[in-house]
């Protein structure tokens, strides 16, 4: 009785491991290739959009880096709901997530530039440092569509800690975020948004 429910407990697992994985590829909303890991092979990342579109638009991020072994592509970062954007084909435009190379890093950007009175755009560098994909830069830009004077950036390397707020050079400390760990939130409170 002991291996059966053992032996069930397994496939079972595997098969909700297996489904966790699995992307429609209808969900694709782009893609970007570069040599995210230095090994001088091509990798990719993919942003995802979710299951239910009636959820809270947020995109998942999956990164496949090359197999040591064979040319071929393996997932090594699975974080799904982690961008903010409109991924539907009635959605609205100026809300769209994208992604692109950058080096051996991949810029993930985000923004709202189209409705109601508060506009933002954002990039999330994402590198990989020791065998797992952090945070390395951040860069954040805001202003009001009816006052001038309301607006500001941010550009935040997380590597380094070099923090730039609306175009002053103010002390930060270098942290190690793992992407899976961020959220907009973090990048906020860093800019004192």
């Amino acid at each position: 009785m002991f291996k059966f429910v053992l032996i069930a407990g397994l496939v079972l697992s595997t098969a909700f491991t297996a489904r966790a994985e699995e992307i429609d590829p209808v969900r694709i909303v782009d893609a970007a290739t570069g040599d995210w890991d230095g090994d001088g092979r091509a990798d990719l990342a993919l942003l995802v959009a979710p299951e239910d579109s009636a959820s809270d638009d947020q995109t998942g991020l999956y990164i496949y880096l090359r197999d040591s072994d064979h040319e071929l592509l393996r997932l090594s970062l699975s974080a799904p709901n982690k961008i903010w954007g409109s991924t539907s084909a009635d959605g609205v435009f100026g809300q769209e997530p994208s992604l692109k190379p950058a080096g051996k890093s991949v810029a993930i950007h985000s923004q709202n530039s189209a409705i109601g009175r508060d506009r933002w755009d954002q990039t999330l560098t994402v590198a990989y440092r020791n065998k797992q994909f952090v945070v390395a830069g951040y860069t954040y830009n805001h202003y009001d569509t009816l006052d001038p004077n309301a607006g500001g950036t941010c550009d935040y390397n997380a590597l380094t800690g070099k923090l730039q707020k609306n175009g002053k050079d103010i002390k930060a400390e270098p942290r190690v975020i793992p992407i899976t760990q961020w959220n907009d939130d973090t990048g906020q409170a860093v800019c004192g948004q």
